[in-house]
């Protein structure tokens, strides 16, 4: 899974230029950008070209399967759990550098010599815009090499990995000076003072600043992420510890969750299935039935994230009869969405001792009603959806905003978040429990049909 890291830049610095035209604001006029982006993409370049040395290796590429199995043989798994807040997964950035330095001749040697750099896409978009080879305590929290103890690049990890720290990246705060823009760009310097993973921006964009508050992106998957306040909360559950942001010299971290297909099920049903000629068909059919007839489907099309973590499961359908129609599947397809994010819920719950009182939510299936409340009702939580549907870039410019003065402090901008609808639970308990068991069911009897 790899991306064009000069077509990644082009592209954005594009948008960024017709932006300014279509707000009708002179270059001047700007005091910040803010920026947000997809984490653990692994980006290198030479420092002297500014040319990538390789395709960006993207946060979903798998290639670094062996060396994960490789390290958690050599008995250093909790090593990087207990520094990271991470699992040794290929998900994450340090791994996937680890397998370029092992494939590409003589890349190792011109880190080594300080030749080429590394970062996440927001250090090559800002390496790119300013010159400065920068990132933020968030995206660094993401790559397996940053111990969220000390917030420092960790010298034991590099060495495990045989990654040379010439390559990393400066880290500072979410909301710090980045640097200005090239001249060139915008004909004027404008000030990068703003930058936080997308998931992490998205959290802040929610204005879940209190530990307790979680947000849930729903996307190509699902990402939950839950305020723990300003101490690193363990999972005991098998979910991920994390920076949630840094603002001057205080750190807040965040419990996360990652469920892999969640969006994309319903692309499958389209595209692959072809039992829906567009994804917003599926809430016309899902409420066209009053259940699912006892159908789960479990969608586990490149394993089982959290709090599962099995990459060997597959994906399944159950309780398949002769009365179920297309209705009843494409209605299992969308509540496995909510049920996977309920599970996610349920470990987050058991490793902070308090229950989730409210869910914020964004995503492109937030559009989906019936979603949204089957959610709220398997879960008991009431779900908010933002009037701002572009949560994660109202992040980022909170962030950009709060360093340049536009928002004097974090109450102002807990001011400015507006509700555009709401969603109660209306399930009863025993009905609730019910149906969460069969699910749990599925997913057992899916993860134990595995062919390797």
């Amino acid at each position: 899974m790899e991306h064009d890291a000069r077509e990644i830049w082009e592209t954005q610095i594009s948008a960024a230029k017709q932006a300014v035209i279509s707000a009708g604001v002179q270059p001047e006029e700007i005091v910040s950008i803010g920026i947000t982006n997809q984490r653990e993409t692994v980006v290198m370049w030479d420092k002297d070209t500014g040319k990538p040395v390789y395709k960006a290796i993207v946060w979903q590429c798998r290639r670094s399967t062996e060396i994960c199995e490789e390290l958690i043989s050599a008995g250093v798994d909790t090593l990087f759990h207990e520094r990271t807040g991470l699992r040794l997964d290929p998900y994450f950035s340090g791994t996937k550098l680890c397998w370029l330095f092992r494939e590409i001749p003589g890349l190792k040697a011109l880190a080594e010599n300080g030749e080429i750099l590394f970062g996440t896409v927001d250090s090559w978009l800002l390496w790119n815009l300013t010159g400065r080879h920068v990132t933020d305590i968030t995206n660094a929290s993401r790559t397996l090499l940053f111990n969220i103890q000390n917030e420092s690049w960790d010298d034991d990890l590099l060495t495990i990995l045989g990654i040379p720290s010439e390559i990393l990246p400066e880290v500072l705060s979410c909301s710090d000076d980045f640097g200005k823009t090239k001249k060139e760009f915008f004909g004027a310097e404008i000030p990068v003072t703003g930058v936080a993973g997308d998931q992490q921006a998205a959290l802040f964009g929610h204005t879940c600043f209190y530990p307790g508050m979680a947000k849930n992106t729903y996307g190509t998957g699902c990402f939950t992420l839950l305020n723990t306040g300003d101490t690193p909360v363990q999972s005991k559950n098998n979910l991920l510890t994390t920076v949630a942001w840094r603002l001057g010299k205080k750190t807040t971290f965040a419990l996360e969750g990652s469920v892999f297909i969640a969006g994309a099920v319903i692309q499958w049903l389209r595209d692959e299935m072809q039992l829906i000629n567009a994804a917003s068909e599926s809430e016309e059919l899902a409420v066209s039935v009053p259940d699912s007839n006892g159908v789960y489907l479990v969608p586990a099309f490149v394993g089982l994230g959290a709090p599962y973590w099995d990459p060997d499961v597959r994906g399944a359908i159950f309780g398949i009869t002769r009365g179920v129609t297309r209705a009843h599947i494409v209605r299992a397809a969308l509540e496995s969405i909510a049920y996977q994010s309920d599970d996610l819920f349920t470990a987050m719950s058991g490793d902070c001792g308090t229950p989730i009182e409210m869910l914020k939510a964004d995503g492109g299936a937030t559009a989906n009603s019936f979603l949204m409340q089957f959610q709220a009702d398997i879960s008991g939580i009431p779900v908010q959806i933002p009037q701002v549907s572009e949560i994660t870039a109202l992040g980022a410019a909170y962030f950009a905003g709060l360093y340049c003065g536009f928002w004097s402090d974090m109450k102002e901008i807990e001011k400015n978040w507006q509700m555009k609808c709401h969603y109660a639970a209306n399930m009863n308990n025993k009905e609730r429990q019910k149906r969460i068991d069969l699910w749990h069911q599925a997913v057992s009897a899916s993860r134990s049909y595995v062919v390797k």
